[in-house]
């Protein structure tokens, strides 16, 4: 029987010699990532120094070398997760809450039930059963489970561990039919009435309200922007001076878990930045913060901390929260106020410009998500309906004389 092969990415016995000049060089074999076996030396001063300066040498030289995962169809799928993590932070191509979202996901729905298995137990049939089983509880749950899931088992098969996807064949989702909830003209008053009579000081609990909520609201209003990027925009994103006026969406804030909140420079995708033009109330108000803020400086976040650091998101949505329990109002959050903005442009414009405006590049997301369909029906038919069956002068469905 013949020796083993050298595996790729390791060396054989180093040996020694003196050479003339009195340098003691080392040297090895090698084997590259292509297969092939390749002499590897250096020289030192003495044999110690020589093969440390080697050692050295073959260290960097496997740095760069591809490695093959130590991933096998008998590893575990909690391996196989931590693997999948870890080539997220190496292509470090996603969002810092995507990545966070996608960790979370799969800790929280799928590594409960499929910790225990290795790999090759997990097929098609047990990745559907469970979808199914999940989407009984919560529609959006299975699909977020279903997208970690095939996005670790496809760095499973392009790294050769599988043999194919066992989520490529899963049946597919059925979403439950629902009909996204918009706030009304006269219930948008009374939510602004609701932050009015809190920023008062009318609530008995609580810290004392520093102005900002309300103003937030009407930019949310006037722009239809998340609440991440309202408080991304800084002092250099507003031009109150221009006309009509305009705000930059061009950011939004990170909340990372157990660090300080950041600011991302683009909105959720960077094809959504954009400025938008502001409708008068939105434009005073911020007019108002503007007035109101100590920092001048260009890169001062428009609505910040008493020290001028970001406000945590889920903090204005509890002072929301606060304000409309006050009120009795309940129901009325940061995304709902987005989607009566892009309600409200649907019905006296078109489903493009509502799509537009909300950073939106297919305007289905816009209908399917943010869009309160209208039970009323163009009164035009009626106009219609008379000239195609109305009779002449006599009342309709009478019989002819």
């Amino acid at each position: 029987m013949g020796r083993p092969r050298t595996p790729i990415g390791t060396f054989g016995a180093i040996s020694t010699r003196t050479r003339p000049s009195g340098l003691v060089e080392a040297r090895t074999r090698y084997r590259d990532w292509d297969g092939t076996l390749r002499t590897v030396q250096a020289s030192a001063d003495s044999r110690t120094a020589a093969e440390r300066a080697l050692k050295a040498k073959l260290a960097e030289r496997s740095a760069v070398q591809p490695q093959f995962t130590t991933l096998t169809a008998d590893s575990s799928f909690e391996e196989l997760v931590d693997y999948w993590l870890d080539d997220l932070d190496l292509e470090g191509r996603l969002a810092v809450s995507t990545r966070q979202s996608y960790e979370r996901n799969m800790r929280n729905l799928v590594l409960p039930v499929f910790a225990p298995l290795a790999l090759r137990e997990i097929g098609v049939a047990r990745c559907d059963a469970f979808l199914k089983h999940l989407a009984k509880r919560s529609y959006n749950r299975a699909r977020q489970a279903r997208v970690v899931m095939r996005l670790a088992f496809s760095l499973a098969v392009r790294h050769e561990v599988l043999p194919r996807n066992p989520m490529d064949n899963v049946a597919q989702l059925r979403r439950p039919p629902s009909t996204p909830t918009a706030l009304t003209p006269a219930e948008v008053n009374a939510v602004r009435a609701a932050i009015r009579f809190w920023e008062e000081g009318q609530s008995a609990s609580g810290p004392r309200p520093d102005g900002q909520l309300g103003l937030m609201v009407e930019v949310m209003l006037g722009t239809s922007a998340r609440i991440g990027e309202v408080l991304a925009i800084r002092r250099r994103d507003v031009d109150v001076t221009s006309a009509p006026p305009t705000i930059r969406i061009a950011g939004t804030l990170v909340d990372r878990r157990n660090l300080p909140v950041i600011r991302q420079d683009h909105p959720k995708t960077a094809r959504s930045r954009r400025v938008v033009a502001l409708p008068s109330f939105t434009a005073e108000a911020v007019r108002r913060r503007l007035t109101a803020m100590e920092d001048r400086s260009l890169d001062a976040l428009l609505f910040s901390s008493r020290v001028g650091t970001p406000l945590m998101p889920n903090n204005v949505r509890r002072q929301l929260r606060a304000a409309m329990d006050l009120a009795g109002i309940e129901g009325v959050t940061p995304h709902m106020l987005r989607r009566s903005v892009a309600t409200a442009v649907h019905a006296q414009a078109s489903v493009d410009l509502a799509a537009e405006l909300l950073g939106h590049t297919d305007p289905k997301i816009t209908i399917r998500h943010y869009i309160r369909r209208s039970e009323m029906v163009n009164p035009v038919t009626a106009d219609l309906l008379d000239h195609a069956f109305g009779t002449d002068g006599q009342n309709p469905g009478a019989e002819p004389s």
